[in-house]
């Protein structure tokens, strides 16, 4: 045959692939997009006592990317978000025999109101995300690394559940 065998692994996976993506776009799959804001969040103030937390570095990146303008004055805005509580930490899960930690878990709280042209559109709700790691006491600055990684995923995480949330303010 004039095909070798490299050629026909290569057409065997190129049509896998293509049968997947055809049955991935018949059984009504899309990728999430990001959510659309109300006119109203046009200006928008975030009113939060930690400027530096992960979540709110977060959110303001996020607003700004979906040509939000962010004000310093909460007069000009037409919405507020209100972030109440920020907050963040670790426990121990599990300890060796030698009583050493060998899986933590973070965990991230946010509890938020939103306010839209002077009145209450989502009343005081709260987030809360935990993810579970396992440690290495041998691999101690990796692990930080790896801690401070998922803290930022959790955040990215809370984030898109607010801003799905504030998408659905009518």
């Amino acid at each position: 045959m004039w095909w070798s065998e490299s050629r026909r692994k290569a057409w065997c996976r190129h049509a896998l692939l293509a049968g997947s993506l055809l049955w991935l776009s018949a059984c009504g799959f899309q990728f999430r997009t990001a959510p659309e804001f109300p006119a109203d969040m046009a200006v928008t103030y975030i009113q939060a006592d930690d400027r530096y937390s992960l979540f709110y570095r977060e959110l303001v990146g996020t607003l700004r990317r979906n040509d939000i303008q962010l004000t310093a004055d909460p007069a000009e805005a037409r919405t507020i978000i209100r972030v109440l509580n920020d907050e963040t930490g670790r426990r121990t899960l599990t300890v060796t025999a030698r009583n050493v930690p060998a899986e933590f878990e973070v965990w991230y709280r946010v509890t938020f109101s939103v306010d839209v042209n002077g009145k209450e559109a989502v009343p005081s709700e709260e987030i809360f995300l935990t993810r579970d790691y396992p440690f290495d006491e041998t691999q101690v600055l990796g692990k930080s690394n790896e801690e401070q990684l998922i803290m930022q995923a959790i955040a990215r995480d809370m984030v898109g559940l607010l801003s799905r949330r504030l998408a659905a303010i009518d």
